[in-house]
């Protein structure tokens, strides 16, 4: 009885360890899912209402939004409130808080780096949010006024909803517009008014972009590409041919009763704002403008180095392909001969076609695939109304549930073809925008990846990846002449990419110089004529882009740089496990993101 009664308690004994370990990996996991219930339930709302208050974002980022249970929404522009901005910054506060309060080590991985990138954005926003009226949505080189129409005209109808809600969007246009020119008068009475130079350019933007001698001859590309997309539509049997004579009928009203208006009301209201004392000026020139560009620069490029570390790279950088370029014009003065023929020869593709297919091929070794298949990518020129005002080319982002068809624009106004025309594929298509977006798409769907990482935007990580595949492009190109025989031709292509980047990297020390150290246009022009830009028009015309568009070389350039950067730190920590393909993978894998996360990302997965 005795060695029962020993067996018994040591049985106890043992049932006791074993119920207080269950109980305290039953806690453990219970904290481990209260936070990843917390976090899931706390960006599944962020992801809803972020979209419900924009259905321009909410239709490009998703195709089918009932399939992310967001059917039941009113269509709205996200119209300027001087009201709700500080509400907007308590509700920001609030979910970082609520961020703050969770423990990021007890989330998966993939949360916790959700959490990481978030987290950062939500402060980033909360600092700038803190510069009222610095921000320029009128921007003569890239506002509101000229971007609308695009997304407007390109706005896809997949359903008979699409096309309903496309029409009361427009109907709200001049609500929009209203408010962003309430915006600019606050601005104005601040002490923050546009430069008059710029407030012209803006108000001949408005009585061009829009005309009534277009709408009335039934040739202004929101009329025609209306009636494109609604005829696809009747194609597939998903309106009748009633309701697209309706549809059109209620387009043409719009137009020339609520968006006609709307510009012609805008630009009046800021002929009102044009004050000859506003001249342009950059940021460093307003009070706090020097932080305000430092915060700037961090939301656009993604990097978070201090200005004095950005200003050192730039000096490098600049340094390096300099005497790059001094070498390559000794060693082979062919090049300079090449470029004074007066008929260079041809590049061997001529189609867009044929250069994307190229680029493909020729990126295959370095460069992942794409998950679940093939891409199916159109390339159009841009409409002549908006030639003067928008960029070369680029990539029409696509929804993260409908990656198989693609759009890229050219602007060919100021896209000329041959290796011009080859490297902006690149930039815009593959290895470029469209690979990157396509890849990151279908990942994170295949991976059950949380659809609110789509709210986050990292214009460094996006534009700095394209710039960095142009640059391998030009490579591409070089190895395509070789083999059809052009050595010359393929030496000045490489040539042509060191001039690239000389240029871009002296646009970006421009940009730190005009905004950061208030640099006067007399400072910026005596710099130009020592790089040999000495005539007038040119130098006012760099000197106003970066005044009205500041970050923006940076976000393309730094962010280029800080992708060479990370390349070197992944060659240091893998050694002789470093590939280009497994480099490539990570920054596709963990990105978008700002670049201080994945680089404490990358010495994580060493």
């Amino acid at each position: 009885m005795k060695k029962n009664s020993r067996l018994s308690n040591k049985q106890l004994l043992f049932g006791l360890v074993f119920l207080l370990a269950f109980i305290g990996l039953t806690v453990f996991l219970f904290t481990y899912q209260r936070d990843e219930k917390r976090f899931e339930s706390l960006t599944t709302k962020l992801f809803a209402n972020e979209l419900a208050s924009n259905t321009l974002n909410l239709h490009y980022t998703l195709a089918n939004p009932a399939d992310f249970g967001l059917g039941d929404y009113r269509p709205s522009l996200s119209c300027y409130d001087s009201g709700s901005v500080s509400g907007s910054r308590a509700a920001a506060e609030n979910v970082l808080a609520a961020l703050k309060s969770l423990d990021a080590a007890k989330l998966s991985e993939e949360d916790a780096w959700f959490w990481r990138l978030l987290t950062r954005t939500l402060e980033n926003s909360l600092a700038l949010s803190g510069f009222a009226y610095y921000d320029e949505p009128l921007s003569p080189s890239s506002g509101t006024q000229t971007q609308l129409p695009i997304l407007l005209a390109e706005y896809a109808f997949r359903s008979k909803r699409d096309v309903e809600d496309y029409l009361a969007l427009l109907d709200q246009t001049d609500e929009y517009f209203a408010s962003l020119l309430v915006y600019e008068q606050e601005k104005a009475a601040a002490g923050f008014p546009m430069p008059a130079s710029s407030l012209q350019s803006v108000r001949e933007q408005c009585d061009t972009i829009v005309t009534k001698e277009d709408l009335e001859a039934g040739t202004h590309f929101l009329q025609t590409t209306f009636q494109e997309r609604l005829e696809t539509l009747f194609q597939e049997g998903l309106v009748t041919a009633d309701e697209a004579g309706h549809y059109i009928a209620q387009n043409e009203r719009l137009l020339k009763t609520v968006l006609l208006p709307a510009y012609a009301e805008l630009g009046d209201g800021l002929m009102l704002l044009e004050d000859s004392d506003a001249l342009p000026a950059g940021l460093a020139a307003l009070p706090e403008g020097k932080a305000y560009y430092e915060q700037l620069l961090i939301s656009q490029t993604g990097s978070y180095r201090s200005i004095e570390e950005i200003q050192r790279m730039l000096a490098e950088k600049f340094s390096q392909e300099y005497e790059a370029i001094k070498k390559m014009a000794a060693d082979h003065p062919e090049i300079a001969r090449y470029y004074v023929q007066e008929e260079a020869p041809e590049f061997p593709y001529r189609e867009a076609s044929q250069m994307l297919l190229d680029l493909k091929e020729r990126m295959g070794a370095d460069f992942p695939p794409v998950p679940g298949g093939a891409v199916d990518v159109h390339v159009k020129a841009v409409s002549d109304n908006l030639t003067d005002y928008c960029a070369p080319a680029f990539y029409l982002t696509a929804p993260l549930d409908d990656t198989d068809s693609n759009a890229i624009y050219i602007n060919r106004q100021k896209t000329p073809d041959g290796l011009d025309l080859y490297t902006t594929l690149a930039h815009e298509g593959y290895p470029g925008h469209l690979y990157q977006t396509v890849y990151h798409n279908r990942s994170l769907l295949a991976a059950g990846g949380r659809p609110a990482r789509e709210i986050l935007w990292y214009g460094g990580y996006q534009e700095g990846w394209a710039l960095y595949v142009e640059f391998l492009s030009f490579g591409y190109a070089a190895d395509l002449l070789r083999e059809h025989g052009q050595e010359t031709a393929a030496l000045a292509t490489e040539l042509e990419a060191r001039n690239r980047s000389l240029q871009l990297c002296l646009y970006s020390a421009l940009d730190v110089l005009i905004h950061y150290e208030n640099a006067s246009y007399s400072q910026i022009a005596k710099v130009l004529s020592g790089f040999g830009i000495t005539d007038s028009t040119s130098m006012k015309a760099i000197y106003n882009y970066i005044i009205q568009s500041p970050c923006n070389y940076p976000k393309y350039y730094l962010g280029y740089l800080e992708i060479l950067s990370l390349q070197e730190e992944a060659k240091r920590l893998w050694g002789n496990e470093y590939t280009d393909y497994r480099f490539h993978s990570f920054c596709l894998d963990w990105g978008p993101a700002d670049f201080l996360s994945l680089g404490e990302k990358l010495r994580q997965t060493q």
